[in-house]
């Protein structure tokens, strides 16, 4: 089949990558428009765009599916499948019914399992123990649209987001590819999704981000890992903000009488209260510095007795 490839982020490398190598020609390429990064704050292209340069693929950055421009030239690539990796914005309906057999998403969830744009942070937030990916027609609903295949993954102890997008980015373009083979043969019967099981995965902002310790540790753990590698999880100490990397949960029975955020500093940890627990704090990255592990941030920060975290 013909397929033109619409994706934004280095998650969707491995399935570009797999499409190109299938038995399916790849004949173009979709794409966000390059965005303001770095502290230049100068326009850098998508990692979805610069691969598809290198491989010499067409490449279309449309600042919206809506605009004609663009589905003229959408129509004029004649793709049979537009399978889709985390693109970045809606596809409207004059866009959708270009392709003879429609836009194909591969969502990182079991849908309808969170249905959104965060679904691998929510479900490691959640404490879910198994998540997966799923592939499914789109329609003009959030992540509605008729399920073609799913994959499982499970859910690591340690797991950060950031560690479980790359397994189903690796593992979920080999199920694009099967899909798209599917679709080829005509072998692929679409199911609805249930009503039962929906669950949404909105974007985490860096105010989700924010740490309350009047959680329990099982769901400070939770939330720092799905917040890491991005937003990044934070609470303020001095009126500053620090960004705090994975935590694990410790017994220290003297501080479970303290307030929520009170630190305890030893020689080689740094131990936070929280709701009913402890959790010790592994890597911190404080304003303006690099990140350390927590007990020289305490040392250098000289961490007096029965100091907190100001978020509690």
């Amino acid at each position: 089949m013909r397929l033109v490839f619409a994706g934004t982020p280095s998650a969707a490398l491995p399935s570009l990558e797999a499409l190109v190598s299938s038995s399916h020609e790849v004949v173009g390429v979709v794409t966000r428009p390059d965005a303001l990064a770095g502290r230049g704050r100068s326009l850098v292209p998508s990692p979805v765009r610069v691969r598809a340069a290198q491989l010499g693929m067409p490449v279309l950055t449309p600042r919206s599916p809506r605009d004609p421009e663009f589905q003229d030239q959408l129509r004029a690539l004649a793709p049979d499948v537009c399978p889709v990796v985390a693109y970045g914005a809606l596809i409207p309906r004059s866009a959708l019914d270009i392709p003879v057999h429609g836009w194909v998403n591969l969502h990182f969830s079991l849908l309808p399992a969170w249905r959104g744009a965060a679904p691998v942070q929510h479900a490691v937030m959640a404490g879910d123990d198994v998540t997966g990916a799923s592939t499914f027609v789109i329609e003009e609903g959030l992540d509605t649209g008729p399920v073609l295949g799913t994959m499982t993954e499970t859910i690591r102890p340690a797991d950060t987001s950031g560690d479980l997008l790359e397994r189903l980015a690796v593992a979920g373009a080999g199920l694009l590819v099967a899909t798209m083979d599917g679709l080829a043969s005509g072998d692929l019967v679409a199911k609805t999704q249930p009503l039962e099981g929906i669950s949404l995965a909105p974007k985490i902002s860096v105010e989700d981000a924010r740490i309350l310790w009047n959680r329990p540790a099982h769901v400070v753990d939770r939330q720092v890992r799905g917040c890491t590698p991005n937003p990044g999880a934070w609470t303020t100490f001095r009126g500053e903000r620090v960004k705090v990397l994975p935590v694990a949960p410790a017994p220290v029975p003297g501080l479970l009488d303290l307030p929520p955020g009170t630190l305890s500093v030893s020689k080689n940890a740094v131990d936070v209260a929280t709701a009913g627990g402890v959790v010790r704090l592994g890597t911190v990255h404080a304003h303006g510095k690099k990140a350390m592990p927590a007990a020289d941030w305490a040392r250098g920060s000289r961490v007096e007795p029965g100091e907190r975290f100001a978020d509690a």
